[in-house]
């Protein structure tokens, strides 16, 4: 198999690299080569994926069985179309990851791989699309959308397109695992958001790595699937699972979604993971595991997780690791609180 990735130096396309590298295949990476280091045995190739000419340069390193893209998250339709327009003729199939917020009804309804999907042209620029009141739809949502289309342009029934919810493990640099094994280790009470048996439903990077793979030499050549964990794991026992790994002293003191949300509590950012919607971890994946998709256990994620910053583990830079966790020191309301609210009030203070 010779394979590109587009990306291919950290996290999910530097587990990708690493992988294919491991069966045996012919890897060629595509990147600006400013995010982190090429993977030892890669065929790397330098440009800007924005930039036709790059793009053009890139073709000429071809042809390849698959192009694996996981660098077009931050990218409008029309730059995702630039891409597919020049490769689409060096490239048997495309394996594009998107997300599972193109589908219109995310995070308010449970989501199955042929839930509607928004609206968004293959050529739109990044001003396409709306973020509604209650934070969905989003833009973001628009944007991937639209770059689906793109990719449907191309390359019509050779694309498949994987979308993730939540993707963690080694190498995370969006900070949200890292945050909560950090304030498990830390010790003392911390803000756990109620309820406790709710399960939630992270998928590690490295099985979303080997599906991403197996679509490139899989029967079934075009279509989209769901990528999260089919069986998940509650709230009370991810927690669990990052004090005994830590070693922590750590205590949760679980508090009501209406507590936290009266205090302002940042949904998604300042509790990790945490959101009130009811489709947010109701996601359907069987598409998806009957054609192969494998999970580990998230304990083992969690984990070589920890083992990995303890380790010298360092993610690449980015400004969305600064967004975790609640700010050491929240004000009280004026008005007398709850007993849990007051509770709350001074876990906040000493939560970082």
């Amino acid at each position: 198999m010779r394979i590109l990735v587009l990306g291919g130096t950290w996290f999910l396309g530097k587990c990708i690299a690493e992988a294919a590298l491991a069966r045996g295949w012919d890897v060629t990476t595509f990147n600006r080569g400013r995010s982190g280091k090429d993977v030892p045995g890669v065929r790397p190739v330098h440009g800007d994926r924005t930039v036709i000419d790059d793009v053009r340069t890139l073709a000429a390193h071809g042809p390849w069985d698959a192009v694996i893209d996981t660098s077009s998250s931050d990218l409008p339709p029309r730059d995702v179309l630039l891409a597919t327009s020049v490769l689409k003729d060096c490239a048997a199939r495309w394996i594009h990851l998107s997300t599972v917020s193109v589908y219109r009804g995310w995070p308010h309804s449970r989501l199955a791989d042929d839930s509607e999907v928004l609206g968004c042209p293959a050529d739109a620029d990044e001003n396409y699309g709306y973020t509604g009141e209650d934070g969905s739809p989003t833009i973001y949502g628009f944007q991937k959308a639209g770059g689906e289309r793109a990719v449907t342009e191309s390359f019509a029934d050779r694309a498949v397109f994987l979308r993730p919810g939540v993707i963690l493990g080694p190498g995370e640099y969006v900070g949200r695992l890292p945050w909560w094994l950090r304030r498990a280790h830390q010790g003392g009470p911390f803000v756990a958001p109620a309820p406790a048996q709710r399960r939630i439903q992270p998928v590690d990077v490295r099985d979303v790595a080997a599906f991403a793979l197996d679509q490139a030499i899989g029967e079934i050549k075009s279509g989209s699937y769901n990528v999260a964990h089919p069986d998940g794991i509650t709230f009370e026992d991810f927690l669990g699972a990052c004090l005994e790994t830590t070693g922590g002293a750590g205590r949760p003191v679980w508090v009501d979604p209406a507590v936290l949300i009266d205090h302002g509590v940042k949904q998604w950012t300042e509790l990790p993971l945490w959101r009130t919607h009811s489709g947010v971890w109701s996601v359907d994946s069987s598409r998806a595991a009957a054609a192969g998709l494998r999970c580990r256990p998230p304990r083992e994620t969690i984990r070589d997780t920890w083992n990995w910053l303890q380790n010298d583990g360092r993610p690449v830079d980015h400004p969305r690791w600064a967004e975790h966790g609640i700010a050491p020191r929240r004000k009280r309301r004026s008005s007398p609180p709850s007993d849990q609210a007051s509770n709350a009030s001074t876990l906040y203070r000493g939560t970082s």
